[in-house]
């Protein structure tokens, strides 16, 4: 999901830190190997923990509740969808200056997923609408009464307009500005999701897929897991698939045009945002966002 630029507050994250925290909090693991996971996002600082298991520790503020977040929903969540998803083991407290809930799960094996191994494949974009189809499924009403938190509340696209048009016009000189416009005005104008909220991963892009023997195999980092409307998982289509495999993606999910729009507007406020943050220092990120914006403005 687009994030509001804040100060950097970042604490100090290295392995005498995390060695520390495993071994008091978690002393059944102390013996165990960390080796560090590089690159490992934005969001978190990732160690491998032995063979089996890895620790998360948030980098920033908009990162804490993803810990408790994925403890509580993904064990419900996880036998409904025909691809794994992190198994949560332990969650961690504060404690030696690092100010924040940690997790650890089970080791997922797989490489990231790329647009050169899946990009094309009609065969993964159908998956991955099956994927969200049955997360989709897995109606709000199926969880017990009461453990619906604000924190699962969908937040409509609007709410995003005031920084992605400061983003629009940081990028004018880089991207159509125009046609950028355009379609950011249409993505507001398209009437709104208007039945039952269902759950969205979130962050459902290519970052958070991951691959074995050249297929499909885990979907991770359900931070930005919500209620509400399911548009923001559109934003896969564009940051993965060529046109081909958007029509097969867009297809098998049965989605209508007005949340077709909304979804290519949140690939367009995500994809602007990230640029603007990072392009600058990170020539990787620019490559994927510059591709993700430009094939959201295809369509």
């Amino acid at each position: 999901m687009v994030a509001a630029r804040t100060a950097d507050t970042r604490p100090q994250i290295d392995e005498a830190l995390v060695r520390r925290l495993v071994d008091t909090q978690f002393p059944q693991w102390a013996g165990l190997s960390l080796e560090l996971l590089s690159p490992a996002g934005s969001d978190h600082v990732i160690y491998r923990l032995g063979e089996e298991l890895s620790v998360r520790l948030p980098r920033h503020v908009g990162a804490i509740g993803q810990a408790r977040k994925e403890s509580r929903w993904l064990p419900r969540l996880a036998p409904h969808l025909p691809l794994a998803v992190p198994v949560p083991v332990g969650v961690g407290e504060p404690d030696f200056g690092y100010p924040w809930p940690w997790a650890v799960s089970r080791w997922l094996d797989g490489e990231v997923a790329t647009v050169d191994a899946l990009g094309d494949s009609s065969g993964a974009a159908v998956e991955l609408a099956r994927f969200l189809a049955a997360l989709q499924r897995f109606a709000p009403e199926d969880i017990p009464a009461g453990n619906t938190g604000e924190d699962l509340t969908g937040r409509p696209l609007s709410d995003w307009d005031g920084a992605t048009r400061a983003a629009i016009a940081e990028v004018d000189g880089v991207f159509d500005t125009t046609a950028v416009t355009e379609l950011w005005n249409a993505a507001l104008s398209a009437p709104g999701w208007d039945r039952s909220p269902v759950w969205f991963h979130g962050d459902f892009h290519t970052g958070n897929l991951l691959t074995t023997d050249g297929r499909l195999s885990a979907v991770i980092d359900f931070g930005g897991l919500g209620i509400g409307d399911p548009a923001c998982d559109l934003m896969i289509a564009f940051t993965l698939m060529s046109a081909n495999s958007r029509a097969a993606f867009r297809d098998a999910l049965g989605v209508d045009d007005a949340t077709w729009t909304r979804g290519r507007g949140w690939a367009l406020a995500t994809g602007l945002n990230a640029y603007t943050s990072y392009a600058a220092v990170d020539p990787r990120v620019a490559a994927q966002t510059t591709r993700q914006i430009t094939q959201a403005l295809i369509g």
